[in-house]
């Protein structure tokens, strides 16, 4: 097998050559490693390299499980490889102790048999829709260099696109799957909370916002990764059973007739490029074609007030993240500016506010089931533009001195107190999601939300859109994908 045929191959069929004897999973890890030294120094995906304990894996023996041989990736952030530490692509945790066991995402990846050779890139604690980790250098799109993957999974969904894999691991608590997903031409489904296990080492991530799973190039791998992944494990603060039916079978059972809503207006108020209202006016025209009723309709939320509901898990969770560290023997000087501005920010939050935006997720949920109670799914864009250039939307470095000085100077805690700082507050909540603002309401609504490759820019750029079912309905989600991928293809549709 050479790397084009390996290519044309998503991990269901991979694995079905391997358990075939047609191809060995040696052969196959040569050729991952080999597209990786390829693509390496353009792109920048992977941050570990693994190629040691794959080895050491296909010498145990493969085992029989459904992805036999295949070889894969993990995100380098929460999904714990017992014996390496888990950067969360930061300094502070890059040289830190490796972890004493594997996470449950983790050991049923090895148990289905998958081959991990290395861990993919994230932005510094999974923060941002880019990935661009001081530690590691940014990771770049196959697509176009000069432009973002995405993120945080930004590093799975550079090495898929460009054809190290057919499938990896991501994790997403604001759009971390679905963002990458939309920006490289790929499958990215967030399922729903308390579907897949995020412990042993954490009971839930961001309040329970974020939830583990797969980016692929087929509706099949992603439907096979969820009856890999689902299904409790003991602890778990909150856990969906696994389906009587596998999701791949369900898959491909047929489709009723949905009744959709769709919009494609930003919910902050921000501009919408003009290709991610066509990306979404020629998947609407798609779907009457194929039988389905689409209406323009939208839940009634305030998006500003929702974006910074979602900042204030960030302001939550970044300052116990860096007093961990520091507790452990690590510097708060070991994480970037921004990361340390957000933790200053978070320190000054009181316990109430963080209270009272944290209740404010239930008035989301209720306002997407009002309109999930007249509408089978809703339908956006994922980005609110193709792919940005490198940079765009960073913090100008005065700014940041100018925090990095306040934050010194102790006042930044006084000043947030008083309310001087919602201003800067709301901006960096506009700023932060302006290019990725559809994406945050499944992750504070805790339901499931699927992007799809369906539409490519004038420029060639890949740009998904995407669809929000109702908690539990991920089976739907990928009833639909798997109409539309036999409709309109893409998984042939790849960079040079």
């Amino acid at each position: 097998m050479d790397f084009a045929i390996y290519r044309s191959h998503d991990a269901t069929s991979l694995a079905a050559e391997v358990a075939a004897g047609r191809v060995s999973a040696d052969t196959l890890l040569d050729l991952a490693l080999g597209r990786l030294a390829d693509v390496q120094p353009t792109l920048n995906p992977v941050c570990r390299l693994m190629e040691g304990q794959a080895r050491a894996q296909l010498a145990r023996g493969i085992g029989k499980g459904p992805l036999a041989g295949v070889p894969f990736l993990i995100k380098d952030a929460t999904q714990d490889y017992a014996g390496l530490p888990t950067s969360n692509g930061s300094r502070g945790f890059a040289a830190g102790p490796p972890a004493a066991g594997h996470a449950h995402i983790v050991r049923r990846f090895l148990d289905a048999g998958l081959v991990i050779f290395g861990k993919t890139s994230t932005p510094e604690l999974a923060l941002k829709g880019v990935t661009d980790p001081v530690v590691f250098g940014r990771t770049r799109n196959p697509w176009d260099p000069a432009r973002t993957p995405g993120g945080s999974s930004g590093g799975a969904a550079a090495a898929i696109a460009a054809g190290v894999v057919p499938m990896a691991s991501g994790n997403d608590g604001g759009g971390s799957i679905r963002i990458p997903a939309a920006c490289c031409g790929l499958v990215g489904l967030k399922p729903s909370r308390g579907r897949i296990s995020v412990g042993p080492g954490v009971g839930e991530v961001w309040f329970g916002a974020s939830s583990d799973g797969v980016l692929s190039r087929s509706v099949r791998d992603t439907a096979l990764a969820m009856d890999l992944l689902c299904g409790p494990e003991p602890g778990d603060p909150v856990a969906l059973p696994a389906p009587a039916t596998p999701f791949v079978e369900q898959m491909q059972a047929p489709l009723r007739r949905l009744h959709i809503a769709w919009c494609a207006d930003s919910p902050i108020g921000e501009p919408v490029h003009d290709e991610a209202r066509l990306a979404v006016e020629r998947t609407v025209a798609r779907l009457h074609e194929l039988g389905h009723t689409v209406e323009p309709a939208a839940p009634d939320i305030d998006g500003r007030a929702l974006a910074r509901s979602y900042l204030h898990i960030y302001f939550g969770q970044v300052p116990a993240v860096l007093r961990r560290v520091v507790q452990q023997g690590g510097r708060e000087a070991d994480f970037e500016p921004l990361t340390r501005l957000i933790a200053a920010l978070g320190r000054a939050t009181s316990a109430e506010r963080l209270t009272l935006e944290l209740e404010r997720w239930n008035d989301y949920a209720r306002a997407l089931a009002r309109l999930h109670a007249r509408y089978d799914l809703y339908l956006t864009p994922t980005l609110a533009s193709p792919p940005v250039l490198h940079g765009t939307g960073d913090p100008p470095p005065l700014q940041i001195a100018a925090f990095g000085a306040l934050r010194a100077s102790g006042l930044i805690g006084l000043l947030a107190r008083r309310g001087w700082l919602d201003g800067i507050v709301n901006q960096i909540a506009t700023d932060s999601l302006r290019h990725v603002p559809f994406t945050q309401l499944a992750n504070l609504s805790g339901t499931p939300a699927i992007s799809l490759p369906l539409h490519w820019t004038r420029d060639g750029l890949p740009l998904g859109v995407h669809f929000v079912a109702r908690p539990g309905e991920d089976a739907l989600l990928l009833q639909l994908a798997a109409e539309l991928e036999v409709a309109q293809p893409w998984f042939d549709r790849v960079p040079l």
